[in-house]
């Protein structure tokens, strides 16, 4: 483990980058100030680069859509490698017809349909449909009534026995710089345990995630783990995920862990990241491309 001054020094030694979301190329507050200049360089430099996300809100067309807003044109959906990608090819392999009823955003039903299945809010579940609800999706935090509609997913489990997927296995996110809130990977643990069954997890830190996003990029060019660094915020899912498939990894200090405690973090999680960096902002010199 090593504190480094520069995130350019570091990523000059490798020729694929992956990038979580959220406290690492943009925030509550938008941008990641200074970001931009780290995905020009990448460009100039001709190095691959992917967002591994456990945003499995919206489609990675979508998802490119909201950093092309934010200033970002860097990052295309050709970019993006999100757990709802993974929920997608479980769907397609596993689920032979009916409904999938999901908790989230209407967007997140896209993942559903391209495996050409029929998306089913969980608050229209009735008596009508709860026979051909073969699978349960946990999607986003957002987009449902909380109170109705987990006690309805609670319900809707005790009565079938169907495979539950957790598409995004976050239990918390930053909505400031002190507060946070419960993601969905979060409300599906409480709901996990209430019903006593064990679901499907993708999206970090599991191996699937790193494994799907390896296999994506050996499809266009020979590729070994140690040209590859992940970058994230987050100790249990970006930093555990990287080390665990054999990847370098980089704790930036821009998201989910702050730099005042940082030492203790590791020391009780014993979760060590190949690098610490301030953040993942390149430093030019004064020299912009």
């Amino acid at each position: 483990m090593r504190y480094v001054d520069n995130f350019k020094s570091v990523i000059d030694q490798y020729n694929i980058i992956f990038f979580d979301a959220f406290g690492v190329v943009k925030t509550y507050q938008g941008l990641v100030p200074g970001i931009e200049k780290t995905f020009a360089y990448l460009q100039q430099q001709k190095k691959d680069y992917y967002i591994v996300t456990n945003d499995a809100s919206r489609s990675p067309a979508q998802l490119a859509e909201t950093y092309h807003k934010l200033g970002l044109p860097a990052i295309t959906a050709d970019h993006i490698i999100s757990s709802g990608m993974l929920t997608k090819e479980y769907l397609t392999l596993k689920v032979q017809g009916g409904f999938v009823a999901y908790l989230g955003t209407d967007e997140s039903g896209h993942y559903i349909e391209g495996a050409g299945l029929q998306a089913l809010p969980v608050s229209q579940i009735d008596d009508s449909n709860i026979d051909k609800v073969n699978a349960l999706i946990f999607l986003d935090d957002e987009g449902f009534d909380w109170f109705n509609d987990l006690n309805k997913a609670v319900n809707l489990l005790r009565k079938r026995t169907i495979p539950v997927i957790i598409a995004n296995t976050d239990h918390a996110y930053p909505t400031t710089v002190k507060d946070v809130s419960i993601a969905v990977g979060g409300l599906a643990m409480m709901i996990e345990k209430i019903v006593g069954k064990e679901f499907i997890r993708f999206g970090k830190p599991d191996s699937q995630m790193f494994m799907f996003a390896y296999d994506r990029i050996r499809e266009h060019r020979p590729v070994s783990k140690k040209e590859i660094v992940m970058v994230g915020d987050t100790l249990h899912t970006d930093i555990l995920g990287g080390n665990k498939f054999g990847l370098d990894t980089v704790l930036v200090l821009s998201g989910n862990t702050q730099e005042h405690e940082v030492e203790t973090r590791i020391r009780s999680t014993g979760i060590a990241p190949t690098y610490i960096c301030q953040s993942a902002v390149v430093d030019l010199g004064g020299f912009d491309f």
